[in-house]
């Protein structure tokens, strides 16, 4: 039977407290597009892509209309093109990311992710060729992003990867320098990758996936938020049960797009990301919710443990309202998309030193951190390092997505609106690791890998 009050408390939800989907990302394999020849691997991507994907946009757009309820992004991502590519040229990845993107115009979704290579534990020539054309590709595309996956709890850390790809951040910040290092924010490195995730910059479409999938991402930091309010001075016991309730809420919302657009698309249902995921606008941020919890500001003393807290709850509140959640699940603590975060910063509360002990308990990493453009691409390098680290010895999921804005220092700010947001200019330890990272090999798995 239908609970009125259930409704009125979700329009309320949607119209005050900013709950939406953010995306719904159609996952796409690739597999069956490859080609030794390079004009002929971009047209049957094209065509794939735009033919599976050509009713996306406008099934999310009758959704919204006749449920009510948000849907902000619909994306795609595809098969990680080094597997597809092979040993084509790196002038010839080019050429894919520029397909990707003409098919992203077309279909007129907001971003496709994909232009990825999985190289945890080494690097096949594709995967090389790829990497070593990504500032490039992102340069010259809108909308495609890129997403290298170089440690695992496995496999260790690649760290003659995470050297490449501290030389591929520096210089998609330069080749995008008059758009504010806008290259940097197309692209993400991971440990533990999520083969499912919905979300950009990461998302890339599994090697264990369907022929098709559709994953559903919601958000929900200002519903959880005004939940907190009212909940006044309660014992943590208590509130920790508050949000769980309010995460279970927020999650049926997306099961419901999620299993309205497998239906109608005629396309399995994957998962939906539970993950609480922030934007600019007034009261839809995570560093919020974790001041409504008692902190005078995020970033001080107890923030790790409030997070941690709020993570956990989300979790246990989510797994309860779909039989399938996946990708990153959890709490999202960007810089620029978050007003609490940016605030943070400003008033010098929120260091890059607590948001990294803070990745240790959340969802995903050092995400949107914008930092001065001088930065030794060994110090990129360095920062890499560390939170890939994190991931592989907790047996969780890290990434860093950061931007050496090019020309500017601490005290400026970087600015590209929408979701993106804008980012004040974090200060950091310029002291150098640059012969550790110089060693290059791999650091072993911690031991805790061997579970067989």
């Amino acid at each position: 039977m239908v609970n009125t009050k259930d409704i009125l408390e979700t329009i309320n939800m949607i119209r005050e407290e900013n709950l939406d989907i953010r995306t719904i990302t159609m996952g796409i394999s690739l597999y069956d597009c490859v080609s030794e020849d390079e004009d002929r691997l971009c047209e049957k991507i094209y065509d794939k892509i735009t033919t599976r994907a050509q009713d996306l946009v406008q099934t999310g757009c009758n959704i919204e209309k006749e449920y009510g309820i948000p849907i902000v992004n619909k994306r795609v991502s595809v098969t990680p093109i080094s597997l597809v590519g092979g040993n084509i040229s790196p002038e010839g990845y080019i050429k894919v990311a520029e397909t990707l993107d003409r098919a992203a115009k077309t279909l007129g979704i907001n971003f496709i992710g994909g232009f990825s290579a999985l190289v945890q534990k080494g690097m096949t020539k594709g995967a090389q060729n790829l990497i070593s054309v990504i500032p490039e590709a992102l340069a010259q595309t809108d909308f495609v992003c890129s997403s290298v996956n170089v440690a695992s709890t496995k496999a260790g850390v690649n760290m003659d990867a995470i050297r490449l790809m501290g030389q591929a951040v520096k210089r998609a910040a330069y080749l995008t320098k008059d758009r504010d290092s806008i290259g940097c924010a197309k692209l993400v490195v991971f440990a533990n990758v999520p083969e499912d995730n919905p979300f950009m910059a990461g998302a890339f479409h599994g090697v264990g996936e369907d022929e098709c999938v559709i994953n559903v991402g919601v958000s929900g930091p200002g519903v959880v938020s005004s939940a907190i309010q009212r909940a006044g001075d309660c014992d943590l016991s208590e509130l920790a049960d508050i949000i769980k309730k309010t995460a279970f809420k927020i999650t049926r919302v997306g099961q419901l797009v999620a299993s309205e657009a497998s239906r109608r698309l005629d396309v399995p249902f994957g998962i939906v990301d539970l993950s609480l995921a922030p934007t600019p606008a007034v009261g839809d941020s995570v560093a919020h919710i974790l001041e409504n919890m008692g902190l005078e500001s995020c970033g001080c003393h107890g923030t790790t443990a409030a997070l941690a807290m709020l993570n956990d709850a989300v979790k246990k509140g989510g797994v309860m309202a779909s039989s399938h959640v996946g990708g990153l699940s959890g709490a999202f603590i960007p810089v620029s998309e978050d007003a609490g975060m940016i605030a943070a910063v400003e008033r010098g509360a929120l260091t890059l030193e607590k948001l990294e002990a803070m990745t240790a308990v959340c969802s995903v990493g050092l995400d949107m951190i914008a930092i001065p453009g001088d930065t030794d691409e060994n110090v990129i390098c360095g920062i890499i390092a560390d939170e890939i680290a994190i991931g592989v010895v907790n047996t969780k999921t890290t990434a860093v997505r950061v931007i050496p804005a090019y020309g500017k220092g601490v005290g400026d700010c970087i600015d590209y609106g929408g979701l993106l947001g804008r980012a004040p200019i974090m200060d950091i330890n310029k002291y150098s690791p640059a012969r550790f990272i110089g060693r290059g090999g791999r650091i072993p798995a911690p031991i805790h890998s061997l579970k067989n």
